[in-house]
């Protein structure tokens, strides 16, 4: 046994890795095991451990080291499970695969073609009357594309990984190890029986040449680090990773590329060139078998909860199966949860509207040192059942077109189209859409997930520690009801497990008050302690759903009967938020109706709801819907709880209709003035930040900019909004929008003033009725007086600055080309051919 694997450990992970032997462990993320497992002999423990300290013990320090250098047992990483990578020449031999690819070299073939044809007609060429026209013609085709591939060439060198080093990666994983098990003292934590399944699905695709696509969430720069450790670790080959290009910063963008990083730019624009040369090498990764790693939500989520499909690499990976340059491969989808986010602090800044910092060595070096110091806990990681891409496709393309996906070779070349763009972007969503609930499906309530829901759905200002302890008891089983997983912790008792979670989360999120008869916590950072509730809101969107639509009657008062709500009103009110979140929540597939009677039923059987049912049958259709006598006794407590996990995102979305009446171009503004989207959401930010401390808006984390932009994004969508993005160079001229006419609050003829009144102020009052009541706004008056009055005063000063900043040069105008004018005017009437899911007059059957 090697003393680096010896150590004993307080902590309680799924496995145990000794030497070359894998040895697993009862394990589970649902309960608590017994106490006989505090044998050494069935001890569990981490997948990554701490390393030796140099200081504290430099002989073993020494002797681990000389391991990772000689290659020692596992750390060889020789055998692998997977196609062979690092070896000298792996680099040139990827490279040489992408560049000759067919579908690069007729990309490449057909560019330098119109090329040639564009400078024929220029006039750049000789006349086609001259005798060596052909031969003049044919060499200068031969030149572009000679430079068109010195293009590819290099771009592709700047783009792939470079798998060349097991000294190097030997190495890396030492050093990465050194540096992410100080940060997660408590180590990272993989299932035994997702060890299990990894391993024989990395044998079975070796056997048959497939990749493996790991598809995770995106919470930390740590993800992409966990996911390539765990591989090392496992002896199972490591997977491309696919990075933005603003990680390829020097000596840092080196170091990744040659552990996996593959670079792509954030936006490919109209770059035919590129966009062929990212798909070329996906094919050839593909079809050689490598595996890859790509994040489903693009970038990082700010807020803790799942954020919405990205389609650009997964388009790319759909399109390289649906041609039939690639057969088949496999799907895993892959949750990481923190019990600390390192990246959490800087989210806030952020998302209060501090523009991102470009990544630079300086602050990577300066951010690294903090790190080391800190205790953040532990990392647990789960992997979903692997699915095959190709029985998706073909399930899906039987479902929507009553056939299976044709493979014909014609289709490998660029500009043949498998399927209509319809038909793709329907199966490029469902993908997506798959994926992410499958992601959530896995993932583990970590106890600092639990401590922050339990604070922030609160009434009072603090809880004692033994109420804590009772909702944090009461809130595991409630996820546990729902088939949910939370983190265990081998014999820990729960009061400890708290105890080491309000450690991790620290002083500066959760404060205590001593000097009274038990101590009482409290939310210190209720914006960055949000980030950890939201981690568990998916468990119980429907639940918040049916509860804030209940809210609309039971704020308004009276007795027990008077707050029932007509299942009619209830359906009608749960089918407009659930249509208002789309893009922020991930839903069931079952369908409305389905859900909205399987949560309905949930919370009946849980005793919080009471449903009167015609004829008094319980086979009976549903007419109204309470509260139960005894959700009543025991004070709301599953109510309210439901309630204020979602009432921080109704409040945002209320903010972001607020807005969108200042929009309406003031008396002295021609209406046809467009505003830059980036300008007008901050408007709306800091119109919330006003609002909040006035005390007309709740909750300070409705002023986030990331749910402001979800929430323009769906009001675009439903063309509430209209926005328009210049050909031209975007960063000369950004995207700008104007709210539509159709949905402009009408002004008072003779003062200007806006009017309480029209589509946009109905939209806005339905969003409200769902709102907690605050004493500032019982009766709405402040709404349509001073809340109305402050977004006109904010939104005519934007009118005026975007008006000023047009003036000057460089800055964006306010009117546009008359391209850009017929691109906007199909917009609008594209939004009058919508389903009209966000008027209030329109039937529910509308809203379907």
């Amino acid at each position: 046994m090697e003393p680096d694997d010896d150590v004993p450990r307080d902590e309680a992970p799924d496995l145990k890795i000794l030497g070359d032997r894998v040895t697993f462990q009862p394990s589970g993320v649902d309960g608590v095991t017994s106490k006989a497992h505090d044998k050494d002999d069935t001890r569990e423990e981490a997948l990554m451990k701490p390393m030796h300290s140099f200081r504290a013990e430099p002989l073993q320090f020494l002797r681990q080291v000389s391991l990772y250098v000689s290659g020692t047992g596992w750390r060889a990483y020789d055998n692998v499970i997977g196609q062979p990578i690092f070896y000298a020449g792996f680099s040139d031999h990827i490279k040489s695969q992408v560049l000759s690819a067919d579908l690069l070299q007729q990309r490449i073939a057909e560019m330098a073609e119109l090329a040639v044809a564009r400078e024929a007609k220029a006039g750049w060429l000789p006349s086609p009357t001259d005798r060596d026209y052909d031969t003049k013609r044919t060499r200068r085709r031969s030149q572009i594309a000679a430079w068109l591939n010195e293009v590819a060439q290099q771009w592709t060198d700047r783009m792939i990984c470079k798998f060349e080093s097991k000294t190097f990666i030997r190495g890396a994983y030492y050093l990465v190890t050194q540096l992410l098990t100080r940060a997660y003292h408590q180590g990272i934590h993989v299932a035994s029986e997702d060890v299990v399944m990894l391993r024989k699905v990395a044998e079975r695709a070796t056997r048959a040449k497939q990749s493996i696509v790991f598809l995770p969430c995106h919470r930390s720069h740590v993800d992409y680090v966990g996911l390539q450790l765990i591989c090392y670790r496992l002896g199972i080959a490591m997977p491309v990773v696919v990075s933005g290009d603003n990680l390829n910063f020097p000596l840092v963008g080196s170091f990744l590329q040659h552990a996996g990083a593959m670079y792509i730019r954030r936006s490919f624009g109209d770059d035919m060139l590129y966009t062929t040369l990212v798909q070329a090498y996906i094919d050839t990764l593909l079809q050689g078998g490598y595996n890859l790693e790509c994040f489903i939500e693009g970038g990082r989520s700010r807020t803790g909860k799942l954020l919405s499909p990205k389609f650009g690499i997964l388009g790319f990976i759909l399109d390289s199966l649906l041609s039939g340059r690639v057969e088949d491969t496999i799907i895993i989808p892959v949750s990481t949860q923190y019990d600390k986010v390192i990246e959490t602090e800087g989210y806030v800044t952020e998302l209060l509207g501090t523009p991102k910092k470009a990544e630079n060595l300086s602050d990577f070096l300066t951010g690294g040192s903090s790190v080391l110091s800190l205790k953040l806990g532990r990392v647990d990681v789960r992997f979903h059942d692997p699915w095959s891409l190709r029985g998706f496709i073909d399930e899906q393309l039987v479902r929507l077109t009553g056939k299976p996906s044709s493979r014909d070779p014609a289709l490998k070349l660029p500009g043949a189209k498998p399927v209509d763009t319809p038909t793709r972007q329907k199966l490029l969503r469902t993908l997506g859409y798959r994926v992410l609930s499958d992601i959530n499906d896995v993932s583990v309530v970590m106890p600092t997930a639990l401590i922050g829901t339990a604070l922030l759905t609160l009434r009072g200002r603090g809880v004692s520690q033994s109420e804590l302890i009772r909702r944090v008891q009461w809130l595991t089983t409630r996820i546990r009801a729902k088939g949910g997983r939370v983190a265990h912790f081998h014999a820990a008792s729960l009061p400890d497990i708290i105890e080491r979670a309000l450690e991790v989360l620290g002083k500066d999120l959760v404060g205590v008050v001593g000097g009274l008869a038990e101590p009482v916590y409290y939310a210190v950072d209720r914006f960055q302690l949000s980030f950890y509730r939201n981690m568990t809101i998916h468990m119980f969107i429907s639940e918040a759903l049916v509860s804030a639509a209940m809210y609309t009657r039971i704020k308004q008062g009276g007795g027990p009967s008077q707050q029932d709500i007509s299942y009619h009103a209830l359906r009608d009110q749960v089918m407009f938020l659930s249509t208002l979140f789309r893009g922020e929540f991930i839903f069931s597939s079952e369908g409305l109706a389905a859900n909205l009677d399987k949560t309905l039923r949930g919370l009946e059987g849980d005793g919080v709801i009471k449903l009167e049912r015609e004829g008094g049958l319980p086979s009976g259709s549903i007419l109204k819907v309470g509260l139960s006598d005894l959700e009543r006794t025991s004070g709301r407590e599953s109510f309210d709880f439901y309630c204020f996990l979602i009432w921080p995102f109704i409040e945002a979305s209320w903010l972001a209709a607020v807005s969108l009446m200042g929009l309406t171009p003031p008396q002295s503004v021609t209406e046809d003035t467009w505003i830059e989207v980036a300008k007008a959401q901050n408007s709306a930010q800091f119109l919330g930040k006003t609002l909040y401390h006035q005390g007309d808006l709740s909750y300070f984390e409705a002023v986030n900019k990331e749910t402001l932009k979800n929430a323009y994004q769906r009001f675009q969508e439903e063309g509430m909004l209209i926005f328009i993005k210049s050909k031209d160079d975007p960063k000369k001229i950004p995207p700008r929008l104007q709210l539509n006419p159709e949905w402009r609050i009408p002004r008072d003829p003779s003062t200007g003033a806006l009017l309480p009144e029209g589509r946009l102020w109905a939209f806005t009052d339905k969003i409200a009725a769902s709102r907690r009541e605050g004493k500032n706004r019982r009766d709405g008056a402040t709404v349509s007086t001073r809340v109305l009055a402050l977004a006109d005063r904010i939104g005519t000063q934007l009118f005026d600055e975007a008006i000023k900043a047009a003036s000057v040069k460089g800055g964006a105008p306010v009117t546009l080309t008359p391209e850009e004018a017929a691109a906007g005017k199909a917009g609008s009437t594209t939004e009058r051919q919508r389903r009209r899911t966000f008027d209030p007059d329109s039937p529910p059957s509308a809203r379907l």
